[in-house]
């Protein structure tokens, strides 16, 4: 089992732990995300040092209006990295708002020219801006990924265009229909899981940090939702993964 999105150098514990415990599980590959050039400093370390993990470099949304954003050139040196495999998480967030809306809308542009230019995936991150996500990556000719998919807007946009769909530990909330009826609807060969991790523990452990480990709780319940066997939705979001991101074979 891979998990296709987690902050190993946003965790409280040393990256090393997490991925031994998820090894443990059967959770083999992780991808670790960076949100601006430090985190991608860290995310690739971590990557370098620890078998089965690799790293997406990229500045998230909530940055684009500080320092960060001028160094996003800096994405092209750190994707030459041999365990770096995407660009993100980029996007644009109008929930939060906490940079304004014409600077994300630049830097999320930017960094699609740049996963553009060296042939890798994005990963999406799309809070409250579905039409704007969906314009921008109307002209984008590589591989998409719509991480913690929570925008059920965007499904019939994901499922024309052939995108990657990623779900988190929030699929598993008792409140959470809308998000399993959407799983249900993606193709068995654009489903992901993730855990997001540190963030958004599933039902289980709601409450608690989250680690790469759980993405196995998350795998049931897609599995339950979409009415698969559990092993062979395994291993289709392996495959799945493998193809997203580029891997090699697991």
């Amino acid at each position: 089992m891979i998990d296709t999105h987690a902050h190993l150098d946003g965790c409280d514990e040393p990256a090393a732990f997490l991925v031994e415990r998820a090894r443990a599980v059967g959770v083999s590959r992780i991808i670790t995300i960076g949100t601006g050039i430090p985190s991608c400093h860290a995310a690739l370390a971590i990557a370098a040092a620890e078998e089965g993990v690799y790293a997406a470099v990229g500045i998230d949304p909530h940055q684009a209006g500080g320092p960060e954003a001028a160094r996003v050139d800096e994405l092209v040196e750190l994707l030459r990295h041999r365990r770096a495999v995407a660009v993100g998480e980029t996007g644009l967030d109008y929930f939060h708002d906490l940079a304004p809306r014409p600077v994300q809308r630049e830097l999320f542009d930017r960094q699609l020219e740049i996963a553009a230019a060296a042939g890798v995936a994005v990963v999406i991150h799309t809070r409250d801006a579905d039409a704007d996500t969906a314009a921008a990556l109307a002209g984008f000719p590589g591989t998409v990924i719509l991480h913690c998919f929570s925008v059920p807007g965007l499904l019939d946009v994901a499922i024309e265009r052939g995108y990657y769909v990623s779900f988190a530990g929030n699929v598993t909330y008792p409140k959470a229909v809308e998000l399993r009826e959407a799983a249900a609807a993606v193709p068995g060969d654009r489903i992901l899981a993730e855990t997001d991790s540190p963030y958004l523990a599933p039902q289980p452990l709601r409450g608690k940090r989250n680690e790469p480990a759980n993405v196995l709780h998350t795998l049931a319940v897609l599995a339950e939702a979409r009415r698969d066997d559990i092993a062979l939705l395994e291993q289709a979001i392996d495959r799945n993964a493998t193809a997203a991101f580029g891997l090699p074979p697991s």
